[in-house]
């Protein structure tokens, strides 16, 4: 089967699924067994491209062009390879994770929640793929939109303000700052396609790039720079599969993911190196990594503390592609699987919780740990990921990350990075010390019920994601090989 095809098939596969799916709105065993399908054969199709990259390949799928000068074009490059493989992967754990989550629940309108899940992927995969500016804005937005009814799920006051929110500061960056970045990118280069290296041209002085980054940084909303990130706490409102979309699959990855994509492929590292216009790049990640992690310090309710975390883990890819050497972008695209499966982890335990026990808020876990040794354990190993401790995924990418910045004597970088593992720990380890360690509340059981471990469903696909965390630090040879490929190292 060509590349092209594969490419055809990664798109179509979701979307098919998503018009399937509300023909067996009665018949639940069917609709998700449809759900799981086409989250195996989506894995199947991008596991199936992922040899042709490594082998140097650069699969791509025929043009369609809307006008002249705008097509939509999709090519597989590295970086690409390594988004598309984490969401296809993570949409079979997460569609797991999801049955015994709403049923358990007993959420409402689980036909429409499953439908608009599958177009987020779908949108997903377009993202990973595109080819050029135009084709990775277009299904940017189909993934904000796609995402809202997700957002606003449960119907209530609370549900609408935080996608109102969502909706508002994803589009409106969108609109106001990427498209114009897109446009502007479009007429001094002439043309919207991504080449390793970058497009633009050394005519553009350094003041314009650094106009140009920083209307490309902030109109990518999805990746939460302070201050465009009130939208992720506020979409905390959520039922926990939609935050494990937002926080690990797609929503935050495609930011970051974006990001990424641009200064590699529009700028160009020695461009921006020589244009000396991305410093101030470094201290809004840093900032961002930090003050997100003091808020996150002081939050009780676990959603609110995990997303405040994922605010800071996202700028840690910021923050690697602004060192602008060749590793610490190996380090940014490998801290895009490293944070997925990481924090997937954490929001399936703490919806295992939520399914269980009722528990929302810190404070209230004393002990849960005994009651709930699955879950909590599979807790410890995510925390453990976030701060960076081996054998976990987050350590893979915090080592190329620092490995970057002490190349290039970016010490800002290098104190940001430890300064914040400590902070990471003192927000994660007292929820785990807490869970094992402290006696259960004497009203736990009368409060909470005496509970034990979430439905099956949520505990396999919580397991499976703990472990996927120490596998990728024991076996990361094809994920580090396709960052290093995406920056010509060892070719």
């Amino acid at each position: 089967m060509s590349g092209g095809t594969l490419i055809l098939l990664a798109l179509a596969i979701p979307f098919v699924a998503a018009l399937l799916i509300p023909l067996f709105h009665k018949q639940p065993n069917v609709r998700e067994t449809v759900t799981l399908l086409a989250a195996v054969l989506l894995a199947i199709d991008i596991y199936t491209l992922l040899p042709m990259v490594l082998a140097g390949e650069v699969p791509m799928l025929g043009t369609l062009e809307v006008m002249p000068g705008l097509e939509i074009a999709f090519s597989v490059e590295p970086l690409g390879m390594i988004f598309a493989c984490v969401a296809a992967t993570l949409w079979i754990v997460n569609s797991i994770y999801s049955i015994g989550y709403m049923r358990g629940n007993r959420e409402p309108r689980q036909t429409s929640f499953y439908v608009c899940f599958a177009v987020a992927i779908s949108a997903t995969m377009g993202i990973a793929f595109s080819e050029n500016l135009f084709t990775i804005f277009l299904f940017y937005e189909i993934l904000t939109l796609s995402t809202y009814p997700l957002v606003t799920h449960k119907g209530n006051d609370a549900a609408r303000i935080g996608g109102r929110i969502y909706l508002t500061l994803l589009l409106g960056t969108s609109m106001m700052l990427l498209l114009p970045a897109i446009i502007w990118t479009g007429a001094v280069a002439g043309t919207l396609t991504f080449v390793k290296g970058g497009i633009l041209p050394e005519t553009l002085s350094p003041a314009l790039v650094g106009v140009l980054l920083f209307l490309f940084v902030y109109g990518i909303g999805k990746a939460a720079v302070m201050p465009i990130h009130f939208w992720l706490p506020a979409a905390m409102v959520a039922p926990t599969p939609v935050s494990a979309l937002l926080h690990a699959v797609a929503v935050v990855k495609a930011g970051v993911f974006t990001v990424t994509k641009v200064v590699v492929y529009v700028f160009g590292v020695d461009y921006l190196v020589n244009a000396g216009t991305a410093d101030w790049m470094m201290w809004v990640a840093g900032f961002t990594v930090i003050v997100a992690s003091l808020v996150a310090l002081r939050q009780d309710n676990l959603k609110k503390r995990l997303a405040y975390s994922t605010i800071s883990q996202l700028s840690y890819v910021v923050l690697a592609a602004s060192i602008l050497t060749p590793i610490s972008l190996v380090g940014a695209a490998v801290h895009i699987a490293a944070h997925a499966v990481s924090k997937i982890t954490l929001f399936f335990a703490a919806g295992s919780i939520y399914t269980a026990a009722h528990v929302t808020e810190v404070s209230q876990m004393n002990g849960i740990g005994r009651r709930m040794p699955w879950t909590m354990g599979a807790f410890a190993i995510g925390a453990l990921s976030m701060i960076g401790v081996p054998p976990t995924a987050g350590f893979l990418s915090k080592w190329f990350i620092l490995s970057g910045a002490y190349s290039a004597e970016a010490w800002l970088a290098v104190g940001v990075v430890i300064l914040s593992t400590a902070l990471n720990a003192g927000y994660f380890l007292p929820i785990v010390y807490s869970a094992f360690l402290r006696k259960e509340d004497e009203n736990h059981a009368k409060d909470h019920g005496n509970h034990g471990e979430a439905p099956l469903p949520i505990v396999i696909a919580l397991t499976a994601t703990a472990a996927g965390t120490v596998l990728l630090f024991l076996f990361p040879g094809q994920l580090v090989t396709l960052a290093k490929m995406m920056m010509g190292i060892g070719q």
